[in-house]
Parts: structure tokens; C-alpha cells; sequence
């Protein structure tokens, strides 16, 4: 009984391995297949989910495949990441694993664009050591507590920002915190400035004169190019840093079958 529950055990485990490396096999095959539809300079990370693989794969349909790439070069960005996740993706299992023309199918798919904050300093100029923190509505309430614009009390947290960074100003170098607001209109993303301080987010509020001189060096329109896999971007919002633009689409066609299709 012993050596059938030993003998069990390895079994599992070898179909376990057999599995894995089958996955891994695939995830490869779709990582080349969406390096040449995405147009990347290097193979992406290509997760595909969902266990066991081999049931999937046998039934060419798979529940999800995550795709992940980064440091692209976008128009004027040069470190854009590009995140993806295909659902209920059809894949006949022979041009998935085969040598041929490749097609994939994918009922829904959501796409992100994430901008960081050394590629939106290279595009302001004229500001150094920029960061990109994300607010919630109490840290609006007590902008407006501080002498911010009061309209800012009822704006919506995802579409505003706090940038922060060194500039000149009055005469010598020195820390800069906007409040900005966040716009996405037809894929291109604007940021105008809100409320601009000299130093820290409690510091006293600016003279207008003060900040329309400051103003310029804030605003700034972002192209971040087209999302993956023809992604229509519906959303912009500063998180954990960055600026992530993202929007979803579906009955997405790739490989082979969109070429005929099309």
C-alpha cells in the first residue's frame, strides 16, 4: 500500500512537471507571437493562467493570459511600461505549439500604459527631481483648508495628482508642489496645474502673479502612443508613482486570422 501511495505521489508529481513545462512552452510561443503584434523590441512576460494547463491547451481555450513589458520607448518616453490581460483567449493548441502562422482570439482584454515620473521630467524641462504622488479626498479637503482653489474639495481623487520637484523660483533654485489636474481626452493626456507652493503641501498659498509664473512649468500634454492591442484608454490616474493611463476593448484578433479577417 505504501509503494502505491509513493508510487501516486510521483505520478502527480511528474504530470504536475509535465504540465508546467508545457505552459512554459506555450507562454513562450505567445510571448514571440505578441512581440511582433505589439511591435516590442523584446520578447514580453506572457503568464498564462489557470491550472491544469494541459486541459486548456487540449480544448484551445484558455481563461486568461497575462502579458507584461517594459522599458519601451513611446514617441519622446523612453521607459513606458505596457501591461495586458486577454480573457477567454481561443488558441488551437497545434499553432499555439506548432511552427506556423499563429492566432489568437480573445473575447475581452484590458490594457495599461504606465508613465513614470523621469519620463514626465524629461518632458517638463525645466524641473528636476520630480515625483508623482497620488491624493485622496482628505489631503484635498486640507489643500482647500490651506488656501487651495475650493473647487478642489469636490474633485474626484483619480483625476488629480500632487507633483513634486525643484525648480527655479524667486531667484534661486528650490522645492515646487502642484496639485494638478489629471485630463485624458481622445488618447492624450493633459496636466494643468490647480495649486502651486513654494516648499511643502502646508506651505502658505502663492501670490497669483507667482504662480502663473510657475504655472507653465507644470503643464505639459502626454502622447503615450496607442494602448496594447488596440486598447480604446477610458482612464488616467496617478498610482504607486506614476501616471497609468488603461481602457479595455473586445473580440480582439491576433496573429495570422486578423491579417484575413481585416
Amino acid at each position: 500500500m505504501k509503494r502505491l501511495i509513493v508510487g501516486l505521489i510521483v505520478l502527480v508529481g511528474v504530470l504536475v512537471g509535465v504540465d508546467f513545462g508545457a505552459a512554459a512552452l506555450a507562454e513562450s510561443a505567445v510571448s514571440r507571437q505578441m512581440r511582433e503584434q505589439i511591435g516590442l523590441p523584446d520578447d514580453p512576460d506572457v503568464r498564462i493562467n489557470g491550472f491544469p494547463f494541459v486541459t486548456q491547451a487540449l480544448a484551445g481555450r484558455y481563461s486568461s493570459i497575462d502579458v507584461a513589458a517594459d522599458r519601451l520607448q513611446v514617441g519622446m518616453l523612453q521607459e513606458v511600461e505596457v501591461v495586458a490581460q486577454l480573457r477567454d483567449v481561443q488558441a488551437p493548441l497545434s499553432e499555439v505549439l506548432g511552427s506556423g502562422p499563429k492566432s489568437l482570439r480573445a473575447a475581452e482584454a484590458d490594457g495599461t500604459v504606465r508613465v513614470g515620473a523621469d519620463d514626465l521630467e524629461r518632458l517638463l524641462g525645466d524641473v528636476d527631481r520630480l515625483r508623482i504622488e497620488s491624493l485622496d479626498a482628505e489631503a484635498l479637503e486640507q489643500a482647500v483648508e490651506d488656501g487651495a482653489d475650493p473647487a478642489l474639495a469636490d474633485a474626484d481623487p483619480d483625476t488629480v495628482a500632487r507633483l513634486v520637484g525643484t525648480t527655479a523660483a524667486l531667484g534661486e533654485e528650490t522645492e515646487v508642489t502642484a496639485i494638478v489636474a489629471l485630463e485624458l481626452t481622445d488618447g492624450l493626456v493633459r496636466i494643468v496645474p490647480r495649486d502651486i507652493r513654494l516648499g511643502g503641501p502646508d506651505a502658505p498659498p502663492l501670490p497669483e502673479s507667482t504662480q502663473s509664473a510657475l504655472r507653465d512649468r507644470f503643464t505639459v500634454d502626454v502622447d503615450p502612443g496607442s494602448l496594447p492591442l488596440q486598447v480604446t484608454p477610458t482612464e488616467l490616474r496617478a498610482v504607486d508613482g506614476v501616471l497609468e493611463i488603461s481602457g479595455s476593448t473586445t473580440d480582439l484578433v491576433l496573429g495570422a486570422a486578423a491579417t484575413t479577417s481585416g
